[in-house]
C-alpha cells in the first residue's frame, strides 16, 4: 500500500528536490509503521525578521490507527535549521521516536491486557 503524502509548502517556493526528500523520509517511517494512514508535512520560512538566514519550520500530522501524532518544531530555538534539509531530517526522527514511543506503549497495553485476562481465567 501506497502512504498517502500530502506536502505543502508556505512562505517558501515550491522545490522538487526538497519535496523528493519528504517522500523518501516519509518512505522509511512507512516500512518502520505500515499502519500510518496519512502524512502531512508542512515546510514554511520562520519569521522573515531573522538578521541571519531564514530558519524552517516543518510540520508533520501523521495518522494511525486510533491516534493522530504530531511534531511541531520551534524554528527559532535551532540555527541548524536554516538549512531546509536539516529541518525536515530533524522533524522526521522526532516523529520516529513518537512512533517508537506509541508501539512500545501499545504492546505494554497488550501484555496488561493478556496477564489481566490471564488472571480472570485462574478465578474461574
Amino acid at each position: 500500500m501506497k502512504l498517502p503524502l500530502e506536502v505543502t509548502f508556505r512562505d517558501t517556493e515550491y522545490s522538487p528536490a526538497v519535496e523528493e526528500n519528504i517522500k523518501e523520509q516519509a518512505d522509511k517511517l512507512h516500512q518502520f509503521y505500515e499502519e500510518i494512514i496519512r502524512c502531512h508535512v508542512i515546510v514554511e520560512k520562520g519569521d522573515k525578521h531573522h538578521n541571519q538566514g531564514n530558519i524552517y519550520h516543518v510540520r508533520i500530522d501523521l495518522t494511525i490507527p486510533g491516534k493522530e501524532l504530531v511534531v511541531s518544531r520551534e524554528p527559532e530555538k535551532n540555527h541548524a535549521h536554516e538549512d531546509v534539509y536539516i529541518a525536515i531530517r530533524d522533524s522526521f526522527r522526532a516523529m520516529r521516536r513518537q512512533l517508537e514511543e506509541y508501539i512500545r506503549r501499545q504492546r505494554d497495553q497488550g501484555k496488561h491486557d493478556k496477564a489481566s485476562f490471564e488472571n480472570e481465567s485462574d478465578l474461574l
